[in-house]
């Protein structure tokens, strides 16, 4: 399909918290954008429990679909009901403070049709947050340099462009909406990056903190975990299984050698060492196998979601 071809049909992702002086400009802002490129364009907002009076203001404003979440769920659940709520074949997600700019959607638009990828993430290369903020991303980026190696700079840009059918076979929970792109990285879609504007908070206050900050990091663990074991765990098990086993068999030479040469082993603690590495090995084993049977068990049953919907209602006009 040629580029001329393709539909500019697009859905835009927002999740809002308390932003009720940030949402109808941002709404706005995105309207002249759709209107001023042509798309086919549906703006969503997912209020993750705000209160504030945000579904107040949102009232007002059209075309809209607004989706309320019966508490706050978080950043990453309000994303994934959003997504499984959009009618279009490609989604944009960004933040509803209004940092993001949406006048670089149509840049991000043509760079994924240009380049044929799945997935266009921004990179906020010249940051206007605070310090503390700052310090956070670069040390984060660098863990995720290291752990996940998505070859993205900036991963915790929400200013994100996705074809819809990236999200057929992807989990979201926890704080995994920064790191979407290298779940789908681990299901073989391509993935882009663009330099965006990012512009500084001018009203309402971050949402951001140390309690996410841990839960970002924890949730980037579990994703090398299941970027690297998650169809063999059996493998990962399975190794730290058979060096604990050589561990054992080094130990029990040693204790042997010691009992040739005193001609008791009751006078050393090595033979305590043997015995309680053995033991580790077959645990190591055991957990092996068991993670096998509860991956398999995952792929083949359907999951919770981690959130509930209390109402949707849309605004045309």
């Amino acid at each position: 399909m040629s580029k001329e071809e393709i539909k500019k049909e697009i859905s835009f992702v927002i999740p809002v918290y308390n932003e009720k002086d940030n949402i109808a400009g941002l709404h706005q802002e995105i309207k002249d954008v759709c209107e001023r490129e042509g798309y086919i364009y549906e703006i969503i907002f997912i209020d993750d429990g705000s209160t504030d009076g945000s579904e107040e203001v949102a009232r007002t404003l059209y075309p809209l679909k607004y989706i309320h979440l019966r508490k706050n769920f978080g950043q990453t659940a309000a994303i994934d009901a959003g997504i499984r709520n959009s009618q279009y074949n490609y989604i944009v997600t960004m933040d509803g403070d209004r940092q993001n700019d949406p006048a670089d959607v149509p840049r991000m638009f043509e760079y994924m049709i240009e380049n044929d990828l799945d997935i266009v993430s921004g990179w906020r290369k010249n940051r206007k947050d605070s310090v503390s903020k700052k310090v956070y991303s670069r040390f984060a980026n660098f863990l995720r340099g290291i752990l996940v190696k998505d070859g993205i700079h900036d991963s915790g840009c929400s200013l994100k462009i996705y074809k819809k059918e990236c999200f057929e076979q992807i989990t979201l929970y926890g704080e995994m909406h920064r790191f979407i792109p290298a779940l789908c990285i681990i299901k073989g879609y391509t993935v882009g990056e663009i330099i965006v504007n990012h512009r500084p908070r001018t009203a309402g206050v971050t949402k951001y903190n140390y309690k996410r900050a841990f839960k970002g990091f924890v949730d980037m663990i579990s994703l090398w975990f299941w970027g690297k074991f998650a169809s063999r765990p059996l493998h990962l098990f399975g190794f730290l299984g058979i060096t604990t086993g050589i561990a054992a068999v080094v130990c029990g030479i040693i204790s042997i050698f010691l009992y040739l040469e005193r001609g008791k082993i009751s006078d050393t603690g090595w033979l305590t060492i043997v015995v309680l590495l053995i033991i580790t090995t077959l645990q190591f084993f055991i957990f092996g196998l068991l993670s096998d049977v509860l991956s398999k068990l995952y792929r083949e049953t359907t999951r919770d979601k981690a959130y509930v919907i209390k109402s949707i209602y849309e605004q045309d006009k």
